[in-house]
């Protein structure tokens, strides 16, 4: 069994989660997009069939799919406790928890955001914090009035994150924060301790072609890359193996030191278990080309 394979057995028998990419990474450039390395992503309000925490366990360890990243809305909030014993209960490692920040104020997450912070902190969950701002929080600022309000309020967060043992994930949802250039200019301003990003392809067709050369950049700071179908200029969400460009890109990561996990997005709105499936068959299609 890979050391990867047991790592993340152990781990998932707990939701005391450790969360940086050094003290999880795979063994070779071949087991990086191996089912164990899988993290499912934009599974929760995606989901037409509404399943609850214990079915959503259930059929992440039927898939063989280990690690969960969670991304919520409001009306998931109650049932945050039911996930975690659920997700324990089926040895599903909660990788990482989604924050939406629209709120303008530096230490104050918005009244959902903190409502699911207090329930981390009485449920001692260790995870990554995946995050990302609204428009409107960078609204008429200039760049550097942009990156200097980001700045105060990551810095911040990473206060609270690493009192609770977190790690912090700028994600790249578009607009000028979602700009990996201008998030590694954050880390260049505040480091990299307990710091990192998350890439995700269906916000980067624009960036199809820049691919290479940010990851080139981004490698050291990665978090987790997020997978999708990819057509330059095309639909946001393509499942995997229906674009054209996403081989390249696949290729790109292999060739590259990047050695995190991989997410596979459920993001439509039917069964993401059906949406799941069609993914992993895409993805299988894919490895089998890489050179």
């Amino acid at each position: 069994m890979k050391v990867f394979s047991i790592v993340s057995i152990v781990l998932g028998l707990s939701v005391l989660i450790s969360c940086s990419i050094e003290n999880r990474p795979v063994t070779n450039s071949h087991s990086l997009f191996d089912q164990s390395n899988l993290i499912a992503w934009c599974i929760v309000p995606f989901d037409s069939e509404e399943r609850s925490p214990e079915e959503r366990a259930a059929m992440l360890q039927e898939l063989g799919i280990s690690q969960l990243a969670y991304d919520w809305r409001q009306q998931h909030l109650p049932t945050f406790e039911a996930e975690l014993e659920a997700l324990k209960k089926h040895n599903i490692d909660l990788r990482a928890v989604w924050f939406w920040i629209d709120q303008d104020s530096v230490g104050y997450l918005g009244e959902d955001n903190e409502t699911l912070w207090d329930k981390m902190v009485a449920n001692e969950v260790r995870t990554e914090c995946w995050f990302s701002f609204s428009p409107q929080y960078f609204e008429g600022l200039s760049d550097e009035e942009k990156r200097q309000r980001a700045i105060r309020f990551i810095a911040d967060f990473r206060k609270r994150a690493k009192q609770q043992n977190c790690t912090l994930g700028m994600y790249n949802h578009g607009d000028w924060f979602g700009n990996p250039i201008n998030q590694l200019a954050i880390i260049d301003s505040l480091g990299s301790d307990h710091l990192g990003m998350v890439y995700n392809f269906h916000h980067a067709h624009h960036e199809i072609n820049e691919f290479p050369a940010l990851l080139e950049k981004m490698q050291d700071h990665l978090l987790c890359i997020n997978l999708n179908g990819m057509v330059e200029g095309g639909e946001k969400i393509v499942a995997l193996g229906e674009g054209d460009r996403e081989l390249e890109m696949l290729q790109a990561i292999q060739n590259s030191n990047y050695r995190g996990p991989i997410g596979i997005i459920g993001h439509q709105d039917r069964d993401v278990k059906e949406v799941l499936v069609q993914n992993l068959r895409g993805l299988n299609q894919l490895k089998a080309e890489l050179k």
